[in-house]
C-alpha cells in the first residue's frame, strides 16, 4: 500500500491497453466521497485499506445546465474541483466575466402535464469544446474562439446573447412561484456548496443543474465587453418579475412591462452588441487613459470640488418613526435637502437655526413606496444605529402636477446619493410626449408581459393602454440603455436582493425569516413579515458556525450578539452567502483583475472548505 495513487493511475492505463488521453481520468474514492488528486501521495498516506472501493473515471463530465433565459446546455464540466472553480470554467467558456456573482443549484422541479411530458426538451452541445484554463478567451467577431467553428456554435453563440422575446402566458402559468417568503427560503436552500466539488454532493453526469447570479452585487457591468452577462442578468430579473419574486407597485409592473415589449422590439432591429477587435480595444483605452492625465494635469480634483456647490432642496414633509405599540402618526416638518444630509425643523421661519435633527446620508439605505395612480409618495430611510438600522418615513402630501414631475422626483433623487437608480422607477415626463409610441391598435400580448396576478386582475385590452403610456417615456432607448434602465429599476425595488432562510435564533420558541441582503441581515417575523431588527455588515466584528450543533453566531459593535439554527437550508448556506457579500465589497478598479479564490473560500468556506 506505499504505492502513490499516480503509479496505481499510470499501471490501470497501461493494463487497459487503450490507446487514448487518460490525462483527465483520477480516482473516485466511492466510501469516503473523496477524489484522491495528491497524485505524490501513497494509498497509505490516504488511508485507503483493501476494502477501499475505488473508481477510475474522468474528472470533466457531461452536465445539462439551465440558464436564466430559459435555454439549456450540455457541456462538459469539472466533477472534481470545488463547485466555485467549476463556475469559474463554465463562466470562461460562455464569455461571463465576474463569475464570482454566480453559482449553481438544484432546479425546482415543474409539474408537467401528461402532453407536456411527451415533448422532447431542445438542449443545444457543448461538450466538444475544449476546455481552457485561461482566464480570458481569445475573441473573434466579438466571440470566443469556440463559437466560431461553425453556423452551429455561432447560432448557440447568439442566443446566450440576445434577450429571448416575451414568453407566453401559459408558459409563465407553468413555471414554479413562491407563494410565500417560506417558499422562498426553500429555493435559496437549493444552492450547492462552493467548497465541495459536484460529485461530494450527489451530482452525477448529465443530472440538471441551474446557473444563476446569487450574489446581487454586480460589480463593472459594461455592455461593450458584457454582452452574454448583461442578457443573462437581464433575462434573471425579468423571470424575477414575472414570477413575483421580487414585489413591485402596479405601477412599477407598467414600466418594466413597457422595458420589455420595448427591449424585444429594439432587439429585432439593432445589430448585434459585439466586440470590437482587440487592436480598437487597445487604442480606444489608450486614448481615455490619455484624456484622464491630460484633464487631471488642468484641473485638479480639489479645485474642482472647491469650484461646486451642492444644490439646496427644501419643502415641508411628513415624518414617522415606526415603531411597536405606538399611537402617534405621521408628523409635518420643514426638510432641507443638501450634500449628502438631511436637516429638519418645526417651521420653515426656524430653518435659519439649529435644526431638530440632522440625519447622515451616508450609509442609510432608501426603500420607495411610490404609487402615481394612488397618489403616494413615501420614501422608507434605514438609519445606521449601533443596535441596528432605525426606520423613518418621509410621505409627500403636497403632490405638482404630472407634467412638474421631473423636477420634482429630481428632489427623490437628491435624497439618497445612495440610490440614484430611484429616479429611473419614477421620473415619467411629460405624459403629451408621445416619441416612438406605437400606435393603439398595434398588437401587444400584454399577459406576456405582467404577472399572472395581473391576468386574473385585468383584460388585455385594459392592461394595453397603461403599458403603452408607461411605453412612450422609453421609446427612445436604446437597446443597451434600456436593458441598463431595467436593472436599475429592478434594484431599486424594496425587496431586491433579499434571499430568505427559515431560522431559529437563539432563546426563541418560534421560527422566523432571516433576510440576507448584500450590505446587511434582516430579522422578519414569519407571521406578520414585520421587520423585527436590522443589522449592517460593516458593523460585525466577527462570525463563527458551530459545525457540531450546526449554529451560527455572529458578534456586532456595541456588544450585540446574535445566535441562529437554520431550518430550511444548511447553515453553510447562510454562512457562504454572508462571507460572499463580504468578498464582493473587496473588489476595486484598482486591484488586479485576478480572482482571488483563496480570499473567497478563507470568507465563505469554514472548516469544512478544508
Amino acid at each position: 500500500m506505499d504505492i502513490s495513487s499516480l503509479f496505481l493511475v499510470t499501471v490501470l492505463c497501461v493494463s487497459l491497453e487503450i490507446k487514448r488521453d487518460w490525462s483527465d481520468h483520477a480516482l473516485w474514492w466511492e466510501q469516503k466521497q473523496q477524489w484522491l488528486l495528491r497524485t505524490a501521495w501513497t494509498l497509505e498516506k490516504y488511508g485507503i485499506h483493501a476494502d477501499a472501493r475505488l473508481l477510475f473515471m474522468p474528472q470533466h463530465k457531461p452536465l445539462k445546465l439551465g440558464l436564466p433565459n430559459g435555454i439549456t446546455l450540455r457541456l462538459r464540466a469539472s466533477f472534481s474541483c470545488p463547485v466555485f472553480q467549476t463556475v469559474m470554467g463554465i463562466c470562461r467558456m460562455l464569455n461571463i466575466r465576474h463569475p464570482e456573482e454566480l453559482s449553481l443549484l438544484r432546479p425546482v422541479e415543474e409539474k408537467k402535464k401528461k402532453k407536456d411530458k411527451d415533448l422532447a426538451e431542445e438542449i443545444y452541445d457543448l461538450t466538444e469544446v475544449p476546455l481552457s484554463s485561461v482566464s480570458r478567451p481569445c475573441l473573434y467577431n466579438g466571440m470566443p474562439a469556440h463559437f466560431v467553428d461553425s453556423p452551429q456554435m455561432e447560432a448557440i453563440y447568439k442566443m446566450l446573447s440576445v434577450t429571448q422575446p416575451p414568453p407566453a402566458p401559459e408558459v409563465i402559468a407553468k413555471q414554479y412561484r413562491p407563494a410565500s417568503v417560506v417558499d422562498k427560503a426553500h429555493i435559496n436552500g437549493r444552492w450547492l456548496d462552493s467548497s465541495r466539488c459536484l460529485m461530494q454532493q450527489g451530482i452525477q453526469e448529465n443530472d440538471r443543474l441551474w446557473l444563476r447570479f446569487k450574489y446581487a452585487a454586480f460589480y463593472d457591468i459594461e455592455p461593450k465587453y458584457d454582452v452574454v452577462r448583461l442578457t443573462q442578468l437581464y433575462e434573471q430579473a425579468r423571470w424575477a418579475i414575472l414570477l413575483e419574486d421580487v414585489d413591485c407597485t402596479e405601477e412599477e409592473m407598467m414600466l418594466f412591462g413597457a422595458l420589455q415589449y420595448h427591449i424585444s422590439k429594439v432587439a429585432q432591429s439593432e445589430p448585434q452588441m459585439l466586440s470590437t477587435n482587440a487592436a480598437m480595444d487597445d487604442l480606444e483605452s489608450a486614448l481615455m487613459s490619455l484624456e484622464v492625465k491630460m484633464e487631471g494635469e488642468n484641473s485638479s480634483a480639489s479645485e474642482l470640488l472647491e469650484n461646486m456647490t451642492a444644490p439646496e432642496l427644501s419643502d415641508y414633509l411628513k415624518l414617522f418613526r415606526p415603531k411597536r405599540l405606538t399611537l402617534k402618526g405621521y408628523k409635518q416638518y420643514w426638510f432641507k435637502f443638501q450634500d449628502t444630509s438631511i436637516s429638519y425643523f418645526k417651521s420653515k421661519e426656524e430653518s435659519i437655526g439649529e435644526p431638530i435633527q440632522q440625519i447622515n446620508l451616508r450609509g442609510c439605505e432608501v426603500a420607495p413606496d411610490v404609487n402615481v395612480a394612488s397618489q403616494k409618495f413615501l420614501i422608507r430611510l434605514l438609519i445606521p444605529a449601533p443596535e441596528g438600522m432605525n426606520e423613518v418615513y418621509l410621505r409627500c402630501e403636497n403632490v405638482r402636477p404630472r407634467t412638474h414631475l421631473t423636477s420634482s422626483l429630481a428632489a427623490t433623487n437628491c435624497l439618497s446619493h445612495l440610490a440614484l437608480s430611484l429616479c429611473s422607477v419614477f421620473v415619467c415626463g411629460p405624459t403629451n410626449s408621445h416619441g416612438n409610441a406605437p400606435a393603439g391598435d398595434e398588437s401587444i400580448n400584454t399577459h406576456s408581459l405582467v404577472s399572472p396576478r395581473y391576468h386574473k386582475k385585468y383584460k388585455p385590452k385594459q392592461l394595453t393602454p397603461r403599458i403603452l403610456d408607461a411605453y412612450q417615456n422609453v421609446a427612445q432607448l436604446s437597446l443597451t440603455d434600456a436593458l441598463m434602465r431595467f436593472l436599475q429599476i429592478w434594484q431599486a425595488l424594496p425587496d431586491f436582493g433579499l434571499s430568505y432562510v427559515v431560522v431559529r435564533f437563539k432563546g426563541s420558541r418560534k421560527d422566523e425569516v432571516l433576510g440576507i441582503a448584500p450590505n446587511r441581515l434582516i430579522r422578519i417575523d414569519l407571521g406578520v413579515g414585520d421587520v423585527v431588527k436590522t443589522w449592517r455588515y460593516n458593523n460585525m466584528k466577527q462570525w463563527n458556525v458551530n459545525w457540531d450543533i450546526r449554529q451560527m453566531a455572529i458578534e456586532f459593535d456595541g456588544n450585540v450578539n446574535i445566535a441562529f439554527s437554520c431550518v430550511t437550508a444548511d447553515c453553510k448556506i447562510v454562512h457562504e452567502f454572508i462571507g460572499g457579500y463580504i468578498f464582493m465589497s473587496t473588489r476595486s478598479r484598482e486591484k488586479s483583475d485576478t480572482l482571488n479564490e483563496e480570499l473567497f473560500h478563507k470568507l465563505t468556506g469554514g472548516h469544512e472548505a478544508l
